[in-house]
Order: structure tokens, then sequence, then C-alpha cells
């Protein structure tokens, strides 16, 4: 009688050990997200992947965005304009040289046409503003011209018109040379000048003739569009285990995720910052994570600093805070940190947990970077004792209450954060773009390997992913002839699935 007792009581407190937090975040809904066009969406496939809209011809936004990398390219800084081949494979061209990596980590695009993201960029230099044209916050001299889709629409305007990103050197083209001057806007900008590019290609044409009318010019924020749509449409990510357990299907997640799921919103104080459905609170933060490459050249004695929001408001209190990221399909997302900093997410948990003693600890093995000679040291910031103090000074809080043991709780949890769904890709990659460019091309997962690094690091689990389902050599990853009637019955099963019926 006592045993039976004794053992009831262990399944009860057992139970209530793995009680779901009262603050848990509210599951995604259909409302969380514009409707989409699916002709618009598949003309932005196109787009996303087709090196047209770079000055030379030679980059796609898909180069650092890739869905086989996760949305990302899979290293700490990515090397732009002047390069060949996607993420650990990339290299500079014949005769080619970078003056530096691209200064900030190449951020995920999980979700980021929901509704609920009203930032963009790891300092939030574009934002949703009511005083602003068209009511969006844009960088300086490229206020949008015409309404678009959502913020994710007009950031899609940005890296075009970057010269290490896509436009190239201000020698080299036409576009180039408008950005050189800061000439963005009106028939003679640099958008204009892109747009007239995509215009002159007539299957690109025809295509815009079912969305905008066979009379009407094809504008730059037109372009913003169909990019926005498909990445909308296409990385949207609502269905992971955790989704499904807001949702109510209680089995979805294993006993160690539940763990995690109770310390992510409890002791652990996660949600704190990652917040709300998409565990992002949009804000910013400064957690001292360390800053390597570059920089943004904020400081004119210190090109190599990069001090984050204050960058954009111009306050003190801003210095060295960078914007929450969300957490979905945060396992396959690395390296992390605003400058890539952390190739692993066992490292970056240890950073939490003690923000400024990680931070003076670190060395620049733990980043993962393209072997390449730059014009600038990888680790100036790093070399720096007084900017290291700067960045440590500005750190916002003494870390998070998780030991060494509760480490791979929260990691399971994290795992429960993956769709499935959104990491096979409702319309994939293309097998060719309407420009008739060349792609970059997806290698077989045996030739895609990261750069050799000095210590064990966990190997990256997006390809660990291909290994499992190898990717042709060339071509899609996943088949993208689907009519249109089958994609919007796709659509409206995700919508209704959002709906709850």
């Amino acid at each position: 009688m006592k045993q039976g007792y004794l053992a009831g009581l262990m399944c009860l407190v057992a139970g209530a050990s793995l009680a779901a937090p009262d603050n848990l975040p509210d599951p995604a809904t259909a409302d969380m997200f514009p409707k989409i066009d699916i002709q618009q969406a598949m003309l932005g496939q196109s787009l996303f992947f087709d090196p047209i809209l770079a000055g030379n011809k030679n980059i796609a936004c898909s180069t650092c965005h890739h869905p086989t990398l996760g949305t990302s390219d899979g290293m700490s800084l990515s090397i732009g304009e002047g390069g060949v081949g996607l993420g650990p494979d990339r290299r500079l061209g014949e005769g080619e040289h970078v003056y530096a990596r691209i200064p900030r980590n190449a951020p995920a695009l999980w979700n980021r046409g929901s509704t609920l993201f009203h930032t963009m960029f790891h300092d939030g230099r574009l934002q949703t503003d009511a005083e602003r044209p068209q009511g969006v916050l844009m960088p300086a001299a490229r206020d949008l011209e015409r309404p678009v889709l959502n913020p994710l629409a007009a950031q899609a305007l940005l890296p075009i018109t970057s010269a290490d990103e896509m436009a190239g050197q201000h020698d080299e083209n036409e576009t180039a040379a408008l950005v050189e001057k800061m000439t963005f806007m009106g028939e003679s900008g640099a958008w204009s000048t892109i747009a007239a590019k995509v215009e002159g290609v007539p299957a690109y044409r025809a295509a815009f003739d079912w969305i905008i009318g066979p009379d009407e010019p094809v504008h730059i924020t037109d372009i913003a569009n169909a990019l926005a749509s498909f990445m909308t449409f296409e990385f949207r990510s609502t269905d992971s285990p955790f989704d499904r357990y807001l949702r109510g299907e209680e089995d979805q997640l294993s006993d160690l995720a539940m763990e995690g799921m109770e310390l992510f919103y409890g002791d652990a104080g996660c949600s704190g910052c990652h917040a709300g459905t998409f565990q992002t609170d949009n804000s910013f933060h400064a957690i001292g994570m360390p800053q390597i490459g570059p920089g943004k050249a904020h400081v004119a004695d210190r090109i190599y600093a990069d001090i984050g929001r204050m960058s954009v408001t111009q306050d003190p209190n801003d210095a060295y805070k960078f914007r929450t990221p969300s957490l979905r399909n945060v396992t396959l997302t690395a390296p992390y940190g605003h400058a890539g900093a952390y190739a692993t997410l066992e490292a970056v948990i240890r950073h939490h947990m003690n923000p400024r003693d990680s931070l003076m600890a670190y060395t620049i093995d733990q980043a993962v970077l393209h072997d390449v000679d730059t014009d600038h040291l990888d680790t100036e910031a790093l070399d720096d004792p007084e900017e290291m103090a700067r960045i440590a000074a500005a750190i916002e809080f003494d870390g998070v209450d998780v030991t060494e043991d509760q480490i791979p709780a929260l990691i399971a949890f994290l795992e429960a954060l993956e769709d499935p769904i959104a990491l096979t890709g409702r319309l994939g990659v293309p097998a060719s773009v309407l420009s008739g460019l060349a792609m970059d091309q997806v290698l077989p997962p045996g030739l895609v390997e990261a750069p050799a690094a000095p210590q064990p690091m966990t190997p990256n689990r997006a390809r660990i992913i291909r290994a499992a389902n190898p990717v042709p050599a060339v071509g899609p990853v996943r088949r993208a002839d689907i009519t249109p009637a089958e994609l919007v019955r796709v659509d409206r099963e995700i919508t209704a699935q959002l709906l709850g019926r």
C-alpha cells in the first residue's frame, strides 16, 4: 500500500515537472501573414535565384540566403560580389580580390514576411514608420517611391545596391557607378537601372504583364514585391513540433524537449528576449557578442567597430545593441551572432550563460570563415583592449540561469522549432531562371564541407539533412514544375492549418 502511494506520488511529481509553462506564446495563425498572389510568388522565385539583379550579373539573393543552407550561407561572414560558389564552397573568382568580407552575418529569412516583423537588419535601420514615405524608414537617399507589400519587400531593395554585396564596384557597371554617387531614386537612379535591366528580358516582361498589366513599366517596387511574395510564401515556418504542440498536439515534444521548453520559458529566462510566436521581441539588446571582421566603419578611428543600433538612433544607450533574432529553424542557421562569431548552438548558449567572460575568452577559431586574403584582419576589434572593454561595458545582463547539464535540454527544445515543410520548400530551387543566366549550383552533400577548424565542432545539421536526402549535382533541390492551381491548393491547406481547421 505504502509502495503504491509512493509510486503514485512520484508519477505526479514527474508529471508536474513536465507541465507546460503558463507563458507560452500564441500559435501561429493565418492573419500573421499577408495574402500572397501565387503568380507573383512564382515570379519572385526566379528573381530570387537570378543574378540579373546584380550589377555584374554574377551573384543572386540566394547566394547568401540559400534554402539548402537554412536560408543563410553557413558562414560567419560572407564573400559577396567577386565570389563564386555557395556557402563553405564559395571562393574568389579568377583574378578577383575583395576589400573585406561582408561585415555582418547573413540573417536567415524564416517568417520574415510575417506581419509580426516590423524591423529588418541586425541594427533595425529599416523599419515601419508612419511618418516616413510609404510608411517605411529607409537608409539615407533611399526613400521608397511607391508602397510595398511589407518591410521584407523594402529590405530587398538594399543588397542589390550595395557595392560589396551585389552592385559591384563603381568602375565595373552602370548600377555601381550610380551607387557610388548615392543616386538611387528617380528615372536616372540605380533602382531604375536595375528595373530596366529586368524589363529588358522578354520572359520577365511577359511575367510582369500578368501582375501589373502590359502597359505599365516595371518599377523597382514591382521587383521588390515579387521577391517578398516568394520569400513570404516559401520561407513561412509554422509547422514545427512546437507549433503542433501549441495547437494542442501534446505528444509532439519529447521529454527532453519539454524540459528545455520549461527552462526556456521559465528559470533560464530565454523568453524575456526571445518572446512571442517566433521567439523574438523584435527589440535590441547588448549581450557582448564578439566583434570580428571588417566592422561597419561607424567610428572614424575604429573602422573595425560595429556599434549596432546606435548607428541608427545616435543614442549612446543603444551602443552595441543588436536585434533579437527569431529562433525558428535555428539549429540549421549557424553561425550565430551579428558577426557569426559562434559556429555552434552549444557555444552561443554558453556565451549567454556568462557573456563577459565568454567575450574576453573568445578566439577567432570559433568562427567559420573562408580562407581568403582581405585588406583587413578579422581580429582587429578583438585585438583592441579598449574596444573589447566598450563592448563588455554595454552588456545589459549577467547571464542566463542555465547549467552545463541543462544545455542538451535547451538544444532539444530548439530542435523542436524546426519545420520540415519549410525546410523541404514549397516552390523549391528552380532548374533555371527567366534571364537564362547561370545559377549558383547546389553541390552533392559530399562536396560541401566547411573549412577545417582547429578544434572539434558540431556538424552543421543542414549538411546532415542533405546527406540523408541527397540533392542532384545540378538543377533543383525539389522539382519546381508545380502548376499555379496546385500552389493555390497548397497555400489553402497551409492557411486552413493555421486557422486550426
